[in-house]
């Protein structure tokens, strides 16, 4: 799995249909309507997310890695 920002993931939420809902801090919070799924992506600069957090966020989102 490539490095990914909380930034490109952010993007690539919001190219699926995904929208921000409100940020908090560092978190910035994304929901789709008719789905009561909320995602809170960190955004902390150009740090990369961990492979685990990717893959959870990938799976509550309906994404697949290419999708990124």
């Amino acid at each position: 799995m490539k490095a990914v920002t909380g930034k490109d993931f952010a993007g690539a939420l919001e190219r699926n249909g995904w929208e921000l809902l409100r940020v908090k801090g560092s978190h910035h919070i994304y929901g789709k309507k008719d789905n009561n799924v909320r995602i809170s992506v960190p955004i902390h600069g150009n740090k990369s997310l961990k492979k685990g957090l990717i893959n959870h966020f990938l799976k509550m989102a309906g994404l697949e890695e290419k999708d990124i």
